[in-house]
């Protein structure tokens, strides 16, 4: 058994290193776009799907309202009146203006039918239009936004890090216990002096 346990020692060292890397390269290359000006969302239902598929990332810049054409993807919430109360990835559809010369959109998702059966407008001088998505990362993200799932993941590499290198200190120190630092050898005593010390007084 201890030679199993020798054996297996450091794959899964390996292992929980690896899952410990790849929990944060993930979050990096998550998190590190935002320095650039991206947002990013993930996409949760299948409205875009032939396109943008369930359960990836898409990272949107900031374009200007005036600048929006036809045919971007840009992420928004409805109108009230729509009912819809999460924010919606999809693509315009057409851009017109009302009597106030306000620019009015519809939008629609690539793998609906029919259009969004609302139309609205923009009140912010910007807007976030997708620029690219990574399929499938979403999912990681919605996994460890649980907290148990990310303690699952994060939390027990961690802790069995951690625990193995406790165990190699506790080897190391057990290896030294009793030695003397710095061990002091009698020095010789030359015959001679030892007769003398034998003469009697």
């Amino acid at each position: 058994m201890r030679k199993i346990a020798q054996a297996l020692q450091r794959p899964v060292r390996a292992l929980n290193t690896l899952l410990l890397l790849a929990v944060m390269a993930g979050s990096a290359a998550y998190i590190a776009p935002s320095f650039f000006g991206y947002e990013r969302y993930i996409i949760t239902g299948g409205s875009m799907s032939g396109t943008i598929e369930k359960g990836s990332i898409v990272f949107e810049k900031q374009v200007r309202v005036g600048e929006l054409e036809v045919g971007d993807v840009i992420t928004y919430l409805p109108p009230t009146d729509s009912g819809v109360t999460t924010l919606v990835t999809h693509r315009i559809t057409s851009i017109k203006s009302d009597e106030n010369g306000v620019p009015v959109y519809r939008t629609k998702g690539d793998a609906n039918a029919d259009v969004d059966p609302w139309k609205f407008s923009l009140l912010a001088d910007t807007q976030p239009v997708v620029a690219y998505d990574v399929p499938l990362l979403g999912y990681a993200f919605i996994f460890l936004a649980d907290p148990g799932n990310r303690m699952l993941v994060i939390g027990v590499p961690a802790a069995g890090i951690a625990l193995m290198a406790l165990r190699d200190l506790v080897k190391a120190l057990r290896r030294h216990d009793g030695r003397p630092t710095n061990p002091v050898h009698p020095l010789p005593v030359h015959p001679e002096s030892e007769k003398q010390r034998r003469l009697p007084a």
